[in-house]
């Protein structure tokens, strides 16, 4: 009887009404109190998750002469394949992109460039709204390859698995973590700025995700139709009597019973109902977005979440973590095939977003960054790459000090100091130092970062800050 209020993209169906809204509910009622350093104002942080792990070097390319012959003379059978594509290759040297970032002289002469699939955030890095974060993923402690060959320092368990690393890159565990450190980073938001916001500080568009899971912050799931409805009651409008007495049922407003389980089952389904018509009253009567999204699955989630925000003042919330992904980076083979098609999508869903910040007015009061479970080798396989581990991420808003690339892009070579073998990069950057900035933006003290980033005290910041 319980469904969705349409249809959710994926990963819902009938418990959406349960565990994703009734956590919210919960973290409302708790009563939880932190002490955040500023929660005035409005921010929002969104994390577009690339499930399967997207190749760092085909995002980011050497662009100079000498580095880039040197990746091609690496990649030629891959590059050959680019070139047997309708229209011929997009990664020829001609047709990429270059970057011109502010600190290119700290690359003692080394250029890069995006493909031409990333044109928009290509030109959103020009203008100085993003930026290109290199070689990040997780780590506990500073790493060589002299300590990665020797195994003297301690690295994240089960490295280059998908389901672990995405679990690490969340929540600085494996698979089977708890909190994330977006619904971390909520937590202390909530306890800053405590009301009737809380439930909606955490959205997702792709089910019920670790990383926005806190101690009280919990995913509110949503798909691009809004929240979780009961269609009886829809069924039921234009018969007011009949209407009412279900939605007292499903509100369990006349439950009373002994058992302290069922009624705390009953009181969170009740509140959960109530969670659920106000935000999609809430959307329902929002002014409609200018901006006009691409018709793509991220494209659509995208769109979902900046309605969320633009609907902030009514929902009473001022601090949001949202989280969006899409699929399909596990490129072993056919790289040349799909990649492209899911960089053009990364492309015009973000910009998009950020279109929609700045008819908002809130450019620069939302930052998006991107995340995956890990890069990918420099050696190719055939007709694709393997499991990798350092990537390269981007920033992007009105409030990123952009046209930089932060952190660091090894070269395109084999045996360097970040090689683990094959071109698979050890992180530079840890997710830790990535996400301290973004929790300093988002309002967050010394204590509050350090409970979210657990091995953050092992690692200098990242300087500059990106944000």
């Amino acid at each position: 009887m319980i469904s969705t209020r349409r249809h959710f993209l994926q990963g819902a169906g009938a418990t959406a009404i349960g565990a994703a809204s009734l956590g919210g509910v919960t973290a409302a009622l708790s009563g939880f109190q932190a002490h955040a350093a500023d929660t005035s104002g409005y921010k929002a942080l969104v994390c577009v998750f690339l499930l399967g792990g997207l190749d760092c070097h085909d995002t980011v390319l050497p662009y100079d002469q000498s580095s880039y012959d040197d990746y091609a003379a690496i990649r030629a059978p891959l590059l050959d394949l680019y070139a047997a594509q309708p229209g011929g290759s997009s990664r020829d040297r001609s047709r990429l992109l270059p970057l011109t970032p502010d600190n290119a002289a700290d690359f003692g002469g080394r250029e890069f460039a995006l493909p031409e699939d990333l044109s928009g955030v290509h030109g959103l890095f020009q203008s100085g709204e993003a930026a290109v974060v290199g070689n990040v993923g997780p780590l506990i402690f500073p790493l060589t390859r002299a300590e990665w060959e020797a195994e003297t320092v301690e690295t994240p368990k089960r490295l280059f698995s998908h389901n672990d690393q995405q679990s690490t890159w969340m929540s600085s565990a494996p698979e089977g973590a708890s909190f994330g450190w977006g619904g971390l980073f909520a937590d202390a938001a909530i306890g800053g700025a405590p009301g009737p916001g809380a439930p909606f500080a955490t959205i997702t568009t792709l089910g019920n995700e670790l990383f926005l899971t806190g101690n009280q912050a919990t995913p509110y799931q949503v798909s691009t139709d809004g929240a979780a409805g009961i269609d009886v009651l829809n069924f039921f409008q234009t018969n007011q009597p009949t209407y009412q007495a279900l939605r007292d049922h499903f509100g369990a407003i006349n439950h009373s019973d002994t058992n302290f389980i069922e009624n705390d089952i009953a009181a969170a389904i009740g509140n959960s109902l109530s969670t659920n018509e106000t935000y999609n009253d809430a959307i329902d009567n929002a002014l409609p977005l200018i901006t006009t999204f691409p018709q793509t699955f991220l494209g659509a989630q995208l769109r979902t979440i900046a309605e969320a925000i633009s609907v902030r003042d009514i929902l009473n919330v001022n601090r949001q973590v949202f989280f969006a992904a899409i699929g399909g980076f596990d490129t072993h083979s056919a790289q040349a095939e799909d990649l492209p098609g899911l960089q053009q999508e990364i492309d015009g869903a973000v910009v998009a977003f950020h279109q929609a910040m700045q008819d908002l007015g809130l450019e620069n009061d939302v930052t998006l960054f991107t995340a995956s479970d890990f890069g990918r080798t420099l050696a190719i396989n055939g007709d694709g790459t393997d499991h990798g581990w350092g990537a390269h991420h981007l920033v992007v808003g009105g409030a990123v000090a952009g046209r930089t690339i932060y952190g660091d892009i090894p070269a395109p070579a084999f045996d360097h100091d970040y090689d683990a073998g094959g071109g698979r990069l050890i992180p530079s950057t840890s997710v830790e130092q990535f996400a301290e900035p973004l929790g300093r933006w988002f309002g967050l003290n010394d204590s509050e970062i350090n409970a979210a980033l657990p091995n953050l005290s092992n690692f200098a910041s990242l300087t500059p800050p990106f944000v």
